[in-house]
């Protein structure tokens, strides 16, 4: 069976360092595509990727909206670039004030950015209003990365009575990809700002990492171990959760792109 799916990502080789988790993006991407399913994936276009080098050009026609984020006005400009060897397509979310900074998510001291939680929210509502846009209707969105966390919620809430949206199956993929400490403590309340209204957003009161997986699987469909160093205690809530769990293998085993195509299929 054929799926539309949507890929959410955090991060994409090679326009960032291969990390386990921008490896399997892009290999994941082009696998499912090679299985006859359609897909669109869609990435933040942070500041330290080289456009020239990667060939992005702006859509003109996705480009323009504004996006009112803690009652701040951010414009969303919509880039494209393809990975030739890949024959994948790529869309990334660009905004000044959130991603013109030559770096990801941290600054040059390895500090975390204070305003990552924006920039996520930012980033999902980008990715839904240009899937809209496209006129695009998903089977599958598949959220990599905590930074792809919102959008789950926006696709329960905010975008839930949207035909392109409304039949979507939600799978989250776990990274060992903790960051320290918490985001902004004013996190829930930005999200509640954009008219979602949820008792689950309680759970971002202390929006720390943990708490931010606990409260991102509450919309899952289905979710992915896609590392082994997933953290214990975050795994143990994904098994506990009674959605249906892909156990982490490695992407060396012969049947790895097989078993995720399964995986969607079990889920619809």
């Amino acid at each position: 069976m054929a799926s539309k799916i949507l890929y959410v990502c955090q991060e994409i080789a090679p326009y960032l360092p291969e990390t386990e988790e921008s490896s399997l993006c892009r290999t994941l991407a082009q696998a499912m595509q090679e299985r006859g399913n359609e897909i669109r994936t869609f990435m933040p276009r942070y500041g330290c990727i080289n456009e020239r080098r990667h060939q992005l050009h702006e859509v003109i026609r996705l480009s323009g909206m504004n996006l009112i984020i803690d009652d701040n006005d951010h414009q969303l400009i919509i880039k494209v670039a393809s990975i030739p060897s890949a024959r994948v397509q790529i869309y990334f979310i660009d905004n000044d004030d959130y991603f013109s900074r030559k770096a990801v998510l941290t600054d040059d001291a390895g500090a975390y950015f204070a305003d990552n939680d924006e920039r996520a929210i930012f980033f999902a509502r980008g990715v839904l209003e240009t899937v809209k846009k496209l006129r695009w209707t998903p089977t599958v969105v598949h959220c990599h990365g905590w930074f792809s966390s919102i959008v789950p919620i926006y696709l329960r809430h905010a975008f839930a009575d949207d035909p392109i949206f409304r039949d979507v199956k939600i799978v989250v993929s776990l990274y060992g990809d903790a960051y320290p400490g918490q985001l902004d403590p004013a996190f829930a309340g930005k999200i509640a700002n954009e008219g979602v209204a949820d008792e689950n957003l309680a759970l971002l009161g202390e929006p720390s990492y943990e708490n931010l997986c606990r409260f991102v699987l509450q919309y899952a469909d289905g979710v992915v171990a896609a590392s082994a160093d997933v953290a214990p205690e975050v795994l143990e809530l994904a098994r506990r959760s009674g959605k249906p769990l892909l156990e982490y293998q490695s992407p060396d085993a012969a049947d790895f792109f097989d078993n995720y195509k399964k995986f969607y299929e079990q889920i619809q």
